[in-house]
C-alpha cells in the first residue's frame, strides 16, 4: 500500500504545474490546492494504478482512502473516488460507513456528485433494503452533502428509479435556500423525466413550492 501511495504522488508531482494549480484553486473558490493537473492528464496518469491487476487488496481500501483523503491536493480525492468505484460490486453493507466519510470530508460537488451518482448508486442497488434507511438518515442529518447524496444516489437508475423514495426525499427537502440541494433536486428530476416524463410534470405541477431554480431544471428537457 505504500509503495502505491508513493508512486502515484511521484506521478502527480511530475506532471505539476503550479500556474495550472493557481487558476483550479480559484475556480474551486480556494477550497482546495492542486498539482494542476487537467482531468484528462490525471485520468492517464492513473490508467495503470486502475487496472484490475494492479488494484490493492479491499482491505486495505479504508487506510489507503482516508490516506488520499488527507492530502491537500484536489487530484488525490478525485483518484480516490475513482478507485473506490472500482469496488463497487464488491461492496459489503459495512462499507457505506467509508463512503460517507468520503462524502463529508472535504465536501464539494465535484467528488460528492460522482461517489452518489456512481459508487453509492450500485451499493444501493446491492442493498435496495437499506435506502429507506440511509435516506431517512442523510435527510435528518442537516448535512448538505449527506442530503445532495439522497437525492442524486439515483441518477443514472432510468427507469429503476423508486419515485416514491424520490418524492419523499424531495418533499423533506422543500423550503431549502441551499444552491446545492435545489440544484439536486432539479438534475434528478430532469434525468428521471428521460424515463418517466409524465410523473415528473404531474410532481412539479403538484407541488408549487418547489424552488425556481429546481422547476427550471426539473423541466428542461420537455420544453
Amino acid at each position: 500500500m505504500t509503495n502505491y501511495l508513493s508512486t502515484i504522488e511521484t506521478e502527480f508531482k511530475r506532471h505539476a504545474n503550479p500556474k495550472r494549480a493557481a487558476e483550479q484553486k480559484a475556480y474551486m473558490k480556494d477550497n482546495f490546492e492542486f498539482h494542476g493537473i487537467t482531468a484528462p492528464e490525471r485520468q492517464e496518469i492513473q490508467k495503470p494504478f486502475l487496472l484490475k491487476q494492479h488494484l490493492p487488496p479491499k482491505k486495505d481500501l479504508e487506510k489507503l482512502v482516508k490516506k488520499l483523503w488527507s492530502k491537500p491536493q484536489r487530484e488525490y480525492q478525485m483518484f480516490g473516488q475513482e478507485l473506490v468505484n472500482k469496488y463497487s460490486k464488491q461492496l459489503e453493507r459495512e462499507d457505506m460507513a467509508l463512503l460517507e466519510y468520503m462524502v463529508t470530508h472535504k465536501s464539494w460537488w465535484d467528488t460528492v456528485d460522482y461517489i452518489a451518482a456512481n459508487t453509492m448508486g450500485t451499493y444501493f442497488k446491492l442493498y435496495p433494503e437499506l435506502r429507506k434507511k440511509y435516506v431517512k438518515k442523510w435527510l435528518a442529518s442537516d448535512h448538505i452533502w449527506l442530503q445532495r447524496s439522497a437525492l442524486l444516489f439515483q441518477l443514472k437508475y432510468k427507469d429503476e428509479l423508486d419515485d416514491e423514495l424520490l418524492a419523499y426525499a424531495i418533499k423533506q427537502l422543500l423550503g431549502s435556500k441551499e444552491f446545492f440541494i435545489n440544484k439536486a433536486i432539479g438534475w434528478t428530476l430532469r434525468q428521471y423525466s428521460r424515463a418517466n416524463p409524465k410523473w415528473v410534470k404531474h410532481f412539479v405541477e403538484d407541488n408549487p413550492s418547489l424552488a425556481h431554480l429546481s422547476k427550471r431544471e426539473a423541466l428542461r428537457l420537455m420544453k
